[in-house]
């Protein structure tokens, strides 16, 4: 054979044969991408928890261990803000994204509440619970690949199973655990009764630690409204005589209300350890918050003044912890102003669903978990009603009768404005200098009075925010003074 022919011949030869291999290579199936692994969710909303009631946030008489710890190893949110003052709308607000000029829950119903005849006003329709409408924040995350659960306390719904929630143990419409509740036999719904005596705080972390071990190989959300530590008052024997043993101080001194707190403690310490337990902590964000603030009769939360159900800081001030190792910064102090609306938006971020929610009144706060640098925005809070006091010579309010009577209120860096409808009163704050809104500096200061009203009547309006302006014909003046005189004396 010729040469030149034979290496042509022994060249084709050699080309046929990669040829040959890489087309088997091309034929066999390719390994899939390894998918995005999305961090699992445990959302903690405690029922009343006020801003001072845990040692991370000042309290020297309540002992929260797991959660002074959890705190060092997170960020804290020195000036996170409820959306609303007591438990039906702040929930609503957390659990839709939305206002409560957009979803119309400002309160339990009815709206009307108090002595009729010491109401001047009409008082705006409520709405008991979130409307089918509302694309939820479980829904979202359901549309994100998310395995979803609910572990007490609802309150948006009469069943979570249509707003989003895949497993639920005792959420429903009901806003505290009634009677005795905190002790088996229960008297919530979506539950089944334990040994008699178990305490409703543990049973809910069991029912949730069980849902976390079930999924911890997939994403998961689970969201832990404990009803704790709303009324009514009642702790484990156990912790009640630790807490006679100790000295109460700054207005905090109540045994079975410390016994709630660390019972609820505890069991969030129990939650933590079973996240390092099956090695989840890594790719877990923990929030950790309350739904408003507390009850003043029942803790006070010095500086703050007055409590649930009030606009004054004492009602809406509450703790925020976020924690997700390497994600967000740790040990350190946000003091930056949130509401619970920017966790909608937050979690929407970082899950990336398929189906999105627009027009969120909150904001993400992604941006704060490495580099929390200084912010300006305004928080907005509407209550076109009445909510009758507590404890009418302990509640701080702006009078003795009610919590808080209908008006609006704007946070604007250091300045804090409330309007109430009844009497266009207006009350202005300086924040920085005086937390516990003691010195109204309307006189003093009246053009930034005049600047915080316009971007309030401009939110309202943008919002479709109802006043209410209807006179109450059963109103009494004589009776108001009388009532209110009687409680001053």
């Amino acid at each position: 054979m010729n040469k030149k022919v034979y290496i042509k011949s022994l060249w084709f030869g050699l080309f046929y044969l990669m040829s040959v291999v890489l087309a088997a290579f091309s034929c066999k199936p390719r390994p899939k991408a390894k998918p995005v692994e999305k961090p699992n969710i445990v959302l903690i909303n405690v029922d009343d928890l006020g801003w001072k009631d845990v040692g991370f946030m000042g309290s020297m008489y309540y002992d929260t261990p797991n959660l002074d710890a959890f705190a060092e190893q997170g960020m804290v949110f020195t000036n996170a803000y409820a959306g609303a003052a007591n438990c039906a709308p702040s929930r609503a607000c957390l659990i839709s994204g939305w206002n409560t000029p957009r979803h119309g829950v400002y309160t339990v119903s009815p709206s009307e509440r108090g002595d009729k005849r010491t109401r001047q006003l009409i008082p705006t329709k409520n709405t008991d619970h979130l409307g089918n409408m509302v694309y939820t924040l479980p829904e979202m995350l359901k549309s994100a690949g998310y395995v979803t659960a609910n572990f007490g306390k609802w309150h948006v719904g009469s069943d979570p199973g249509e707003q989003g929630i895949d497993h639920n143990i005792g959420g429903s419409h009901r806003g505290n655990p009634g009677k005795d509740g905190y002790f088996s036999p229960y008297n919530i719904d979506f539950i089944e009764n334990g040994p008699d005596g178990e305490y409703l705080t543990d049973r809910l972390t069991q029912e949730a630690i069980s849902f976390i071990k079930k999924n911890k190989d997939t994403s998961f959300f689970a969201y832990i409204p404990f009803y704790t530590v709303h009324t009514p008052i009642q702790g484990k024997e156990s912790w009640i005589d630790r807490y006679r043993l100790k000295e109460g101080i700054d207005g905090q001194d109540n045994p079975t209300y410390g016994a709630m707190v660390s019972a609820m403690d505890e069991n969030v310490g129990r939650l933590l350890n079973t996240l390092d337990e099956f090695h989840l902590a890594e790719n877990t964000l923990v929030i950790f918050t309350s739904d408003n603030g507390g009850i003043r009769s029942i803790s006070n939360q010095d500086p703050l003044r007055a409590g649930k159900g009030s606009y004054y800081e004492g009602g809406i001030r509450v703790p925020l912890v976020l924690r997700w190792p390497e994600k967000v910064a740790s040990g350190i102090k946000n003091k930056n102003p949130v509401s619970n609306l920017d966790i909608y938006p937050t979690l929407q971020e970082i899950a990336g669903p398929n189906q999105k929610a627009v027009n969120l009144d909150g904001l993400s706060l992604v941006g704060q978990f490495q580099n929390p640098l200084k912010w300006e925005r305004d928080l907005y809070f509407h209550f076109p009603i009445y909510l009758q006091a507590y404890n009418k010579t302990e509640d701080d309010s702006r009078d003795p009768l009610f919590r808080t009577r209908p008006g609006s209120v704007i946070i604007s860096g250091q300045w804090k404005l409330h309007q109430y409808f009844e009497d266009s009163a207006l009350e202005l704050y300086n924040l920085n200098n005086d937390l516990g809104e003691t010195y109204n500096l309307i006189d003093e200061n009246p053009e930034m009075a005049k600047e915080l009203l316009a971007k309030l009547d401009l939110w309202r309006m943008a919002n479709r925010a109802p006043i209410p302006t209807e006179n109450n014909p059963d109103y009494d003046a004589a009776f108001e003074k009388q009532q209110a005189n009687t409680i001053t004396d």
